[in-house]
């Protein structure tokens, strides 16, 4: 009888050795079946091996090949196997090559198990194969209870991303995987975060920066190949949470055991430029100007983005002029924008604090400055107290999450509540965690800006600019053509905005008033 053997491992590692858990090697199921061929006298012709293939999936290549020669070429009167469960874990895909092998009149046979034709051998083949789909159904489930118990004690159950590298180490008696940050390539990680949290890289210019630093995909094996990070990968890279230390796993957040490669806030900046950016819809490689992002329409409070007339003209419009469409569009008109830069220009000139001002303004900011200094005490014991309310009740939701008294739509509904809560409390923290002595430091520096801030962005190039207004002003709201007011950042607010105390106490009647947020 001319017969064929089929072979198949599921992983690479069982075609290498002679026994795993998972069954016989490659090596293995050969001699078995070479040696049922000799003492049948039946005639090998051919050897179909598949490796590293799951049956659970008739979609293998050396399976179909055997199929369609069994189909077009009718040479083939047998097909040897070491068990059923080589030629398919599923039940479906069992009975659709069985049905195969019998309209050619092709007879299965198991080295391992005694098939034939009769009643009680099709109800014995159907039992095998009804065991191989359980079995395999069965092992994906205990792998994926494994994978998950592991994401809740905080390992990583997945391939370690970019930055990072899979190990084992013993650990109470047995091998233990976890990730560890790469010492070649983590630099790389961290850095890509940090330039792009700068708010002055678009993701195109900062994926030809790391390619050019050296931050590479990685090839099979782990091996690192020279292919550069793709714009859509290092997306992706910037928003896996791993890399500010969460296990994610069926959607759920765990605190992870690894080492962070970035810290929250960092992470945070980076995601809020990532919703910012996909929200605007436009390819901000096309479009730079030192004003971007900076101002806001004074009517409907969405931001202005920036268009070229004619490759020449360049002209701002409201964002919010594309919701026309369901009627309720803002209508605020496009504006040129050297118009709107010489108006900021204009208004550093309007700000600019004169230089005999600076000595007795110093003194008044030193005691506003001890005096919310003083103020935010009270402040910082009821974050403390909010944060580890807020801890406890993460804590709580979780044991809860484990003794099934919540689903897991709550529980990520609440982790996302309660993370949003604690990021918010960490934040104003670290503002009320700098010493007096620091705010002091800082309002002296800002001072010593405030009195020559106007010539020098007057004279400032456009990237001069850009880092002026990236650290003076928050927002620059826009109406009817023209700036309309001035929200400033920290510690400049407390110079420009409002004011909380008296100039008249600093400098004397002088007839000049303070500038404020309106401009």
């Amino acid at each position: 009888m001319r017969c064929v053997i089929y072979l198949r491992v599921s992983t690479k590692d069982q075609a290498e050795k002679d026994l795993t858990e998972d069954g016989f090697s490659i090596a293995a199921q050969r001699e078995a079946c070479g040696r049922r061929i000799r003492d049948e006298g039946w005639e090998l012709i051919d050897e179909y091996v598949d490796k590293g293939e799951s049956a659970r999936s008739a979609d293998r290549l050396q399976l179909r090949a055997m199929l369609a020669r069994i189909t077009e070429d009718g040479d083939i009167e047998a097909v040897v196997v070491h068990k059923v469960d080589r030629l398919a874990r599923n039940m479906e895909d069992h009975i659709a090559i069985r049905a195969a092998l019998r309209r050619r009149g092709v007879t299965l046979v198991s080295v391992t198990e005694n098939l034939d034709e009769t009643a009680s051998g099709r109800l014995v083949e159907g039992i095998h194969a009804l065991m191989a789909e359980f079995y395999s159904a069965n092992l994906a489930t205990e792998v994926r209870k494994g994978m998950g118990q592991k994401a809740k004690l905080g390992g990583y159950p997945h391939k370690a991303p970019l930055g990072y590298l899979n190990i084992r180490e013993p650990i109470g008696g047995r091998q233990v995987a976890h990730i560890v940050p790469d010492p070649e390539r983590a630099p790389l990680v961290r850095t890509a975060f940090e330039l792009y949290a700068s708010g002055d890289w678009t993701m195109e210019r900062l994926a030809e920066e790391m390619a050019h630093r050296g931050l590479r995909n990685r090839g099979r094996g782990g091996h690192y190949r020279a292919k550069a990070l793709t714009v859509s990968g290092l997306a992706s890279l910037l928003a896996h949470r791993a890399y500010v230390g969460i296990v994610e796993w069926d959607g759920v957040e765990y605190p992870a055991s690894h080492e962070p490669l970035v810290d929250r806030t960092t992470f945070d900046t980076v995601q809020e430029l990532l919703a910012a950016r996909s929200m605007r819809g436009t390819r901000e490689r096309r479009h730079h100007h030192y004003l971007k992002g900076l101002l806001v329409c004074g009517v409907c409070r969405r931001r202005l983005s920036i268009q070229y007339s004619k490759g020449t003209y360049t002209y701002f419009y409201c964002l919010g002029q594309k919701d026309r469409r369901n009627g309720t569009g803002c209508r605020e008109r496009y504006v040129a924008a050297d118009q709107l830069e010489a108006e900021v220009e204009d208004l550093y000139g309007r700000i600019e604090v004169p230089a005999d001002w600076a000595d007795g303004l110093r003194e008044a900011i030193a005691t506003e400055v001890a005096t919310r200094h003083v103020d935010t005490t009270a402040e910082s014991e009821l974050l403390a107290q909010r944060h580890e309310h807020a801890e406890a009740e993460r804590c709580k939701l979780m044991e809860a999450y484990y003794v099934n008294a919540i689903d897991v739509v709550m529980l990520r509904r609440e982790q996302e509540r309660i993370g949003a809560e604690l990021r918010t409390i960490e934040s104003r923290q670290a503002v009320l965690d700098a010493s007096l002595d620091d705010w002091q430091e800082v309002m002296d520096l800002a001072l010593r800006f405030s009195t020559r801030c106007a010539t020098a962005y007057r004279r400032g190039g456009d990237r001069t600019r850009k880092l002026f207004n990236a650290a003076v002003l928050d927002e620059v709201h826009v109406r009817n053509g023209h700036v309309v007011e001035v929200a400033y950042k920290e510690p400049f607010d407390l110079l420009f905005s409002e004011p909380k105390f008296e100039y008249d106490d600093v400098v004397g009647a002088r007839g000049l008033e303070p500038p404020t947020s309106a401009v």
